[in-house]
């Protein structure tokens, strides 16, 4: 699971950093919301966790560009305000929960563990594209009724593109969410598993649905040429 958390305290943002990565969870972190906001745009985090007051832009800003560009990730709000007020206007604009500070870090862990057991939980719905499915838990995929054999990385990275589809997913995203900015690969290795998941799909008749985007990337999306 991928993390993103956007605080301007920096040492509180080291701490929540050291605590999750120690957790077993994949954390990236920044002090501003601009640069939050274009981390989070990646569409590459299963959570983000999120100040409201921010350098630059503001958490509650962040999260309303997000969801009008249908973004649905999960937001986790820390913030020293702690009036109803501030708690209806962040839930109203999309986020999904609060915490305010100061908190205990067994609750923190605990309500991100939540957030993401009802991601988990949801994501039956999203994980299926027209006849293309998904099974999450045994990490399989289908056409219509016919089993498409692929690996684990091949899987991760169909079901990244199913849970976007019809949304243009960069070499850059789709390296970062599946093998991280610290990998020893380059782009590159993008395009060769793309090669062999259609080849895979090829036998089922469904290759046509993964589109590259020239010069850009890729996006799941039916041909209605075909």
């Amino acid at each position: 699971m991928k993390i993103l958390v956007v605080e301007d305290d920096e040492m509180l943002r080291s701490a929540i950093t050291s605590v999750l990565t120690g957790e077993g969870y994949s954390v990236e972190d920044t002090g501003y919301g601009d640069e939050g906001l274009f981390l989070a745009e990646q569409v590459i985090y299963d959570l983000l966790v999120l100040d409201i007051m921010l350098h630059g832009m503001s958490g509650l800003e962040i999260v309303k560009q997000l969801r009008e560009k249908t973004i649905h990730v999960p937001v986790l709000f820390l913030t020293a305000k702690d009036s109803i007020e501030d708690r209806v206007t962040g839930l109203n604009i999309g986020a999904d929960d609060y915490l305010v500070k100061p908190f205990a870090v067994a609750e923190l862990l605990a309500r991100i563990k939540v957030l993401l057991r009802r991601k988990g939980s949801t994501s039956k719905e999203l994980f299926a594209y027209k006849n293309i499915s998904l099974n999450p838990k045994l990490q399989e995929a289908y056409y219509e009724s016919q089993a498409i054999g692929l690996t684990v990385k091949e899987y991760d990275l169909l079901e990244y593109l199913v849970v976007n589809h019809e949304r243009i997913l960069t070499r850059e995203q789709i390296f970062d969410r599946l093998w991280g900015y610290e990998s020893d690969s380059s782009y590159g290795i993008v395009d060769v598993y793309v090669h062999h998941i259609r080849k895979k799909m090829a036998v089922t008749g469904c290759d046509h649905f993964i589109r590259t985007v020239r010069g850009v990337g890729y996006m799941l999306k039916e041909n209605s040429q075909k």
